[in-house]
């Protein structure tokens, strides 16, 4: 395998996640296209993965913890990584180190551009980006946030932990009375997310002023931590469920369910 920086070949596939064959995709909207010529600005570092036929099968995106939804100094942070594992499109390349060759790419990289440590997010239960796959490559866990696990590798000896930065607020539950009031966060970096936005955007529309729609958008830092949200959703003061993504007719159903309350 090869492990290159993303180039204009493969962008148009890193900004659908390598699954260029997924309807769920077109759901998504702009948001990564927006989010990506920013980031590209600020640092964002991104890797894939190719076999030896040159096709894309893993990718790696990292950036400079300062703008991440993590607290470090000298840091970056993996916000994703994905070795396509699916049936679909270009069927699975998992099972093959390709996640393992693209984190220590990154780590390398990392490390040259002056980075003390090398920060990532993890789920503690055994499904995607799982904490216990970086323990096995020598990271530590430093915070927890629910089933958030954020993990560490130092580079120097004078590396310090991260650590999240937490929510501040949350949405008002009277905010809009008599009406039933959504609001989203939303950065834009990650897919899953944007397509749950986009559903719940599209779903509250159809209920026109029964339901008002908030969008909060968190690619801008100061508003990122005047909340401490950087994605999800709110139905009133309530976070709603966002991944794996709900499919639209759920959504409709559970705000139609909301509005005969009214």
């Amino acid at each position: 395998m090869k492990i290159i920086d993303l180039n204009k070949e493969y962008e148009e596939l890193y900004l659908v996640c390598l699954e260029d064959w997924s309807e769920e995709m077109k759901e998504a909207g702009n948001h990564k296209c927006i989010w990506y010529e920013k980031m590209q600005e600020k640092g964002l570092r991104v890797k894939i993965a190719l076999d030896d036929d040159g096709r894309a099968g893993g990718m790696i995106q990292y950036i400079p913890i300062g703008y991440s939804d993590a607290e470090g100094e000298d840091l970056y942070l993996i916000k994703c990584i994905w070795v396509h594992g699916h049936k679909q499109g270009r069927g699975s390349f998992q099972g093959k180190g390709m996640g393992t060759a693209l984190l220590l790419a990154a780590e390398e990289d990392a490390k040259s551009l002056g980075a003390k440590g090398m920060a990532a997010w993890g789920i503690s239960l055994p499904f995607w980006m799982k904490a216990s796959w970086y323990k096995k490559h020598g990271y530590k866990k430093t915070d927890k946030m629910g089933i958030q696990m954020l993990m560490f590798k130092p580079f120097t000896d004078d590396a310090k932990p991260p650590k999240w930065i937490r929510p501040v607020k949350k949405p008002s539950v009277n905010a809009n009375p008599g009406k039933i009031t959504i609001t989203a966060f939303t950065s834009g970096w990650c897919q899953v997310e944007n397509i749950v936005y986009e559903r719940y955007k599209k779903a509250a529309g159809e209920f026109k002023d029964k339901v008002v729609f908030n969008s909060v958008d968190t690619f801008d830092r100061n508003t990122f931590l005047e909340w401490g949200i950087s994605d999800g959703v709110f139905i009133g003061d309530k976070q709603v469920n966002t991944g794996p993504p709900p499919s639209y007719e759920s959504i409709y159903k559970m705000i139609e369910k909301r509005v005969k309350k009214l």
